[in-house]
C-alpha cells in the first residue's frame, strides 16, 4: 500500500520494554537519517518476555495507539520477544500501519558458517513459533545450535544489577565452555550492553544482533511505500514509560 507523501508520514516509531531497543534506533539513524524518530521505551512493563500473550498484546497495542496518534507510519518493534509474539496480530489489527520486527540472527550464523552457535534470548523468544522456524529453514547440518533461555538477564542489564548479569552469565558459561562457541546470537536488544561482559567468558566467539538488518529492512519498507526523506537530518524524541503516560 502506498502512502501519500505528507510530513508526518516521515515520523518513524520505536518501541521496545526499555532501554534494549536503542541499539536499534542508533542504526536505524545511521542508515536512514533523514527521517525523524520517536522512541517508546516501556521500561515499566520490562520485562516482556515474562507476561501471557494476552497481557503482551494490550501492551503493545497501548503502545502502537501512542505512536499512530504522533503521526507513526512505519513502527519498528525493536523487542525480539514482542516481534515472535504480538507482530504477526498487531499486522492483523492495524493493517494502515507498516510493521518491522526484530528476530535472533540466526541467518547471519549460518550464512557466516559457523560451527558452535549460542543463542541467547529471554525464554518467551527461545520458545517461539518464529525462532524454530528459522532454525529450521537455516540451520545447516554441520552447525550445532545451542538455545539458552536467559532468565532475568534483559530486567538485569535494565535495572543495571552487575552482579546478577554477571551470576547469569557464569552461569552460561558453565554450561557451554566446553562447546567450542564460535559464535553467539544476542537474541534480545538489550545484550549488545554487555558485549564485553560476554566476551570476558566467551573469549573466542563472534557476537551477533539484528540491529543491521532491521535498519536495512526499514530502508527498504520506506522505498516500497513511497515514504520520500525530509530536506535534511531528522529530530530523535525519546520517551520512557516510568516518566510519561500514553496520551
Amino acid at each position: 500500500m502506498l502512502y501519500l507523501k505528507k510530513e508526518s508520514d516521515k515520523m518513524i516509531g520505536v518501541f521496545d520494554s526499555g532501554i534494549g531497543g536503542l541499539t536499534i534506533l542508533d542504526e536505524l539513524i545511521k542508515i536512514n537519517p533523514n527521517y525523524n524518530y520517536i522512541y517508546y521505551g516501556d521500561s515499566k512493563n520490562n520485562p516482556y518476555g515474562e507476561k501471557s500473550e494476552e497481557e503482551l498484546m494490550n501492551i503493545t497495542s497501548n503502545i502502537v495507539e501512542y505512536l499512530k496518534s504522533k503521526g507513526c507510519k512505519l513502527i519498528v518493534i525493536a523487542c525480539n520477544t514482542a516481534t515472535t509474539r504480538c507482530m504477526k496480530k498487531l499486522r492483523v489489527k492495524y493493517n494502515d500501519l507498516i510493521f518491522v520486527g526484530t528476530v535472533p540472527a540466526i541467518k547471519v550464523a549460518y550464512d557466516k558458517e559457523y560451527k558452535n552457535t549460542l543463542v541467547m534470548a529471554t525464554p518467551a523468544t527461545i520458545e517461539s513459533e518464529r525462532t524454530e522456524e528459522l532454525i529450521r529453514d537455516y540451520k545447516r547440518d554441520d552447525q550445532n545450535i545451542y538455545l539458552v533461555p536467559c532468565y532475568g538477564l534483559a530486567n538485569a542489564i535494565e535495572n543495571k544489577r552487575e552482579k546478577d548479569i554477571d551470576n547469569i552469565l557464569k552461569e552460561i558459561y558453565e554450561e557451554y565452555k566446553d562447546n567450542n562457541i564460535d559464535s553467539i546470537v544476542l537474541g534480545c536488544t538489550h545484550y549488545p550492553y554487555i558485549k564485553k561482559e560476554i566476551n570476558s567468558y566467551f573469549k573466542d566467539a563472534e557476537l551477533l544482533d539484528g540491529a543491521n538488518g532491521v535498519a536495512r529492512e526499514v530502508k527498504r519498507q520506506l522505498e516500497l511505500n513511497g515514504i520520500k526523506e525530509l530536506g535534511s537530518k531528522g529530530t530523535v524524541k525519546i520517551i520512557n514509560s516510568n516518566d510519561s503516560i500514553l496520551t
